[in-house]
């Protein structure tokens, strides 16, 4: 069974004046352990698929299944649940709790699923990613790699079976940007995650072992790179 399968997906948003396609009939498979990048130009749907694919919002045509479950015949909370069981995600700002420490955000997913030794893994995977001693360092204490450290070890926290990283890189420069590359491939193959990474970057895109490319909505190349 495919982790991820995308039919005909077609999202349309109603304006005033004219209604807008942003995804037009995109269809893949995706299989577990499978390292996929979604590249294409700014506008071309690439953040809307990341974000229908997880479930994050609804299709205005075409289904996305993720572990053989329907998401657009799910609502919100069953949608949700299915998140909490299965994906991990990364984001180009962090998207880190201001208020709470490098340790209290990559607990509060735990937390929230109520497993035992939140701490104690919480720990292990900030040691993980090199931030032994930032435990107790808020946000705003830390760098950008470092944040984006932080949402790696929160991203690998409940054991995600597929991982959407939303331009990863895209706030870091070029050195700390290989940095968090190098720690987000050797955290998906340690836990042997399925991966998607949304991204600009070609760079990094050729680092995994399938790119789509977008453009206007619509997919006009799939392609394994000669990392398989």
């Amino acid at each position: 069974m495919s982790v991820l399968e995308v039919n005909q997906l077609t999202k349309i948003y109603s304006g005033k004046e004219k209604n807008l396609t942003v995804l037009k009939e995109v269809s893949f498979s995706l299989e577990q352990g499978e390292q996929l990048s979604i590249v294409g130009s700014s506008g071309s749907g690439k953040t809307t698929l990341l974000g229908l694919c997880a479930g994050l919002d609804s299709p205005s045509t075409g289904s996305v299944k993720l572990y053989g479950k329907d998401l657009s015949k799910l609502n919100e909370d069953q949608r949700a649940a299915v998140r909490n069981d299965n994906v991990g995600f990364i984001f180009q700002n962090f998207q880190l709790i201001p208020t709470l420490t490098a340790l209290e955000n990559v607990m509060i997913p735990m937390e929230l699923n109520g497993l035992a030794g939140a701490s104690k893994k919480a720990k292990e995977l900030l040691t993980r990613v090199g931030l032994k001693d930032r435990f107790n360092h808020y946000p705003t204490q830390l760098s950008g790699g470092e944040q984006q450290r932080v949402s790696l070890a929160r991203a690998f926290c409940n054991d995600p079976k597929i991982l959407f990283a939303d331009e990863p890189t895209g706030n870091l420069d070029e050195e700390t940007s290989q940095q968090v590359e190098a720690l987000l491939f050797d955290l998906n193959k340690e836990h042997k995650t399925t991966l998607v990474i949304v991204t600009h970057d070609l760079d990094l895109a050729q680092k995994t072992e399938r790119i789509i490319k977008l453009k206007g909505g619509q997919i006009i190349s799939d392609q394994f790179t000669n990392r398989v």
